[in-house]
């Protein structure tokens, strides 16, 4: 069996207690193609669309430190307004994908996130979905 490219994953699985922005986006340097004086913005390999990134933090409290979530977009994405006296943005990420590597400087195996678009928590209205939850709901529904 043959494996290309990153695993599709829902968000509820990925965050059970919810990702939390941390900042703005940013563009992501494409290392290759930039030089000490001119910044080139990356390009995602599969569709060409920019590549952007913001700095999450995972709900879950034994998570450690932050992280970067890869956004693909023709143009910078906006992340939601956090909520009155909040210091986090509480988002969910479409489209999201994940793809492990073995992180040369440890040796351990460690993983890049990437998504279609940020959106503000509980954008539809139902809560965060897992797929266990799409499959009760879809049973629901008949």
């Amino acid at each position: 069996m043959a494996v290309k490219g990153p695993f599709k994953v829902a968000f509820g699985d990925m965050f059970p207690l919810g990702a939390f922005v941390k900042g703005g986006v940013e563009a992501v340097r494409d290392f290759d193609a930039s030089t000490k004086e001119t910044f080139v913005q990356a390009r995602d390999k599969d569709t060409g669309e920019l590549v952007w990134a913001v700095e999450v933090v995972d709900g879950d409290p034994e998570s450690k430190g932050t992280f970067k979530v890869k956004l693909t977009a023709p143009v910078q994405p906006i992340v939601p307004e956090a909520p009155a006296g909040f210091p986090f943005v509480p988002v969910e990420f479409e489209g999201l994908a994940v793809t492990p590597y073995v992180n040369s400087g440890t040796g351990r195996l460690a993983y890049s996130l990437k998504a279609s678009a940020v959106l503000p928590a509980n954008f539809k209205g139902g809560g965060r979905t897992t797929s266990k939850d799409n499959g009760a709901a879809a049973k629901d529904a008949a």
